[in-house]
């Protein structure tokens, strides 16, 4: 029987390049995912506030810097709409002026949570907390699009045309799925707007867009420290929200190819590459689920090959298609989110069969972290509040976990066998579960079935101790585990 160690490693680079069959096929894969890349890319920077050009470029950049320093290969980066709401309010409440240092800084903190290893605390975040972070965000961007259809100045055409567009990105791929639905969605609605006439709300009325490459720019805002106080929440969201967002379709990505990525240089290479999006004028990003799954899943792309062709590829279309792209409808973009919206919800989670099998205490972690979520306006406060949620959950759960069991061994001894996991939660009330006026004269504490995990437990042990040497009793702890008298061993010599 072969043990496997490890998951084996994505095809590189050069075995493409060695292979004219797979070349083509991860060029294939770029364009096909480009194409679905620029209706969202376009939506995404609406939701945050900035013209379309922006979100356009940023996804650009991104995915060109990503495929080059990225952690896996094929997953594709671009602006996001994570990321976007995030930057929404700074935009809206500040200006477009703050957008760079936001972006950098956020950049300046993956790279420093990468270099640090905060990547392989995402394994601390319990599943209740990832199903909000995604299910908030779909109501996020769901709420975002409402503007789209009920502003005070929106036609009534705008609703049927949404429609349409709605059914042709649901209807559409029983016919095919060589041709990114989205995009066919966008296709049509637009003809339909620019044969008939109709006026309407369009992505140019958002603002111009770009006829040339971008350049280079820098931060105009004074360097400040009220200028840091402003961008820093934001920073933090973007490095936050953009991490949670790229490690679980990293870990999407690896399931589905079975390979291994690095989740240490994803961490940093997504800061690389926000830190270049903000310096050419444009928002951060981090991976695109619905993209990564059409360029992996549907087109079969493995290399960074596709991810630098799908970057290439939107900075060429948008150059050269510029003036068809300020004619597309606004309906067609919401219809594009609203089913980007159903895409991204867990349904699944909300079913009353799933509601009724899963502990309480989980479902309570996941309204918290929606309820936050939706009501700050901040991915990254709701995630935080999850998180912190689910571990007094846990605390609380794992505190009654422990058992004290007393036997008496002869008129002059007893025995008291403790059990479980012993932390600050579950050790609180540890000398409360012993008979200290009835004891005899020797008391053993036998900790075989016990791991002592902190100061808090070692504290509760000495308070035992010193009870019932109030009461003529001598206690003797044994059978501690090598860590347990290691800790225990360290801390009373402090205290003492």
């Amino acid at each position: 029987m072969t043990v496997l160690t490890h998951a084996p490693t994505p095809p590189r680079v050069l075995d493409a390049l060695r292979s004219p069959r797979m070349l083509t096929r991860e060029v294939l894969a770029g364009v096909v995912t480009a194409l679905a890349l620029i209706p969202e890319a376009i939506s995404f920077s609406v939701v945050a506030g900035v013209d379309p050009a922006v979100g356009l470029f940023s996804s650009v950049v991104i995915a060109v810097v990503i495929a080059f320093v990225g952690g896996r290969p094929a997953m594709v980066s671009a602006a996001a709409g994570s990321v976007a709401l995030v930057i929404a309010p700074l935009v809206r409440d500040h200006g477009i002026a703050y957008l760079v240092p936001a972006v950098v800084l956020g950049g300046v903190f993956q790279l420093v949570l990468g270099f640090l290893g905060v990547a392989r605390l995402m394994r601390f975040i319990p599943r209740s907390v990832n199903v909000a972070f995604v299910n908030a965000l779909a109501i996020l961007i769901f709420t975002a699009q409402l503007p789209n259809l009920f502003g005070g100045d929106v036609p009534v055409v705008v609703w049927p045309l949404t429609a349409l567009g709605v059914g042709i990105v649901v209807g559409f791929p029983f016919l095919t799925k060589a041709v990114p639905a989205p995009l066919v969605a966008v296709v049509v609605v637009t003809a339909i707007t620019i044969v008939f006439g109709i006026a309407v709300p369009t992505v140019g009325d958002e603002g111009a867009l770009p006829t040339a490459l971008p350049g280079f720019g820098g931060i105009t805002v004074p360097i400040t420290f009220e200028t840091l106080q402003i961008v820093a929440p934001y920073a933090f969201g973007v490095a936050i929200v953009g991490l949670i967002e790229t490690l679980l379709t990293a870990q999407l990505v690896d399931s589905i190819t079975e390979t291994r990525s690095s989740a240490w240089r994803e961490s940093w290479g997504q800061g690389i590459a926000n830190i270049a999006s903000a310096f050419f004028g444009g928002t951060g990003g981090c991976a695109m689920i619905g993209q990564t799954v059409i360029n992996v899943k549907t087109a079969g792309a493995r290399t960074r090959i596709s991810t630098f062709v799908a970057g290439i590829s939107v900075l060429v279309l948008t150059i050269v298609l510029h003036d068809l792209v300020a004619q597309i409808p606004m309906a067609a973009l919401t219809a594009v989110m609203l089913m980007v919206c159903v895409a991204t919800f867990d349904w699944h989670s909300i079913r009353p069969r799933t509601l009724g099998r899963m502990p309480l205490g989980e479902t309570a972690v996941m309204l918290i972290t929606v309820v936050v979520v939706v009501a700050t306006d901040n991915l990254a406060t709701g995630v935080l509040v999850g998180v912190v949620v689910a571990a007094l959950v846990f605390a609380r759960r794992a505190a009654h976990l422990v058992t004290v069991v007393r036997e008496p061994v002869d008129e002059r001894t007893v025995r008291y066998g403790v059990r479980g996991a012993l932390f600050f939660a579950s050790s609180n009330d540890l000398v409360t579960r012993f008979s200290y006026a009835e004891d005899p004269e020797h008391v053993i504490v036998d900790m075989s079935d016990a791991h002592v995990f902190d100061a808090s437990t070692v504290a509760a042990l000495d308070g035992v101790e010193q009870r019932f040497a109030k009461h003529g009793s001598t206690v003797e702890v044994v059978n501690l585990n090598t860590g347990s008298v290691a800790l225990h061993g360290r801390l009373t010599g402090r205290l003492g």
